[in-house]
């Protein structure tokens, strides 16, 4: 479920003073499941200030691009105005996802600010591209951290003869070997299976090996 809501809270912004003077302030509300709220995100975001909450009931594993009313809240954004959201988890699926769009709107000049106290770059005011900066460096030496990481295991495992990946082997080699000798001498698969100990499935599946 996704809608588009207006609240009465056009005319001020959450100081007190007319929005005009310092851009909207545009939600976006989302929930994933249907124990969720959304109708209180939405009442959240509108006391906080909100003149239009934009809401949805979507997956977290969609991205975001199939996110009609994120996209819809984006294009909305102008220069000056300011992005609300409940947590930042809101705004994507990951941390790198989070901190590109924190990067994307910063550069478009749109203000982001979340409910739980954690950013308002409005109020950090010139220091505000040093904090998103801070937190595009981060997330990129996390991102290098982690593909370091995975590159290292690799190379470990192709050291010590390890598996590179995919489901563990449910036989040996000793096991393999018996059933391609046992189908040479023309056993049928429900019979190598028994002999062999394996599942009918794995047995086949050397078969053709």
């Amino acid at each position: 479920m996704s809608a588009i809501l207006t609240g009465p809270a056009a005319a001020q912004s959450p100081a007190g003073c007319p929005a005009a003077a310092q851009g909207r302030s545009i939600g976006l509300a989302r929930v994933s499941t249907r124990h969720q709220s959304l109708e209180a995100q939405v009442a959240q975001l509108q006391a906080a200030g909100c003149e239009q909450v934009f809401a949805e009931r979507i997956s977290t594993r969609v991205a975001e691009q199939d996110r009609p009313q994120l996209q819809a809240c984006l294009a909305e954004l102008r220069t000056g105005d300011e992005l609300v959201v409940v947590k930042l988890d809101r705004l994507g699926r990951t941390q790198a996802e989070v901190v590109a769009r924190l990067a994307a709107l910063q550069q478009q000049g749109v203000h982001v600010r979340t409910l739980d106290g954690l950013l308002n770059t409005r109020a950090l005011g010139t220091m505000a591209p040093v904090f998103v900066g801070l937190l595009t460096g981060l997330a990129e030496v996390e991102r290098s951290l982690i593909r370091e990481r995975t590159r290292a295991s690799v190379e470990h495992r192709r050291a010590t003869g390890g598996d590179l990946g995919g489901r563990p082997r449910s036989y040996t080699d000793e096991q393999a070997e018996q059933v391609q000798r046992l189908a040479a001498e023309g056993m049928s698969v429900a019979a190598i299976a028994r002999a062999t100990g394996l599942s009918e499935t794995t047995a086949r599946r050397l078969t053709r090996a």
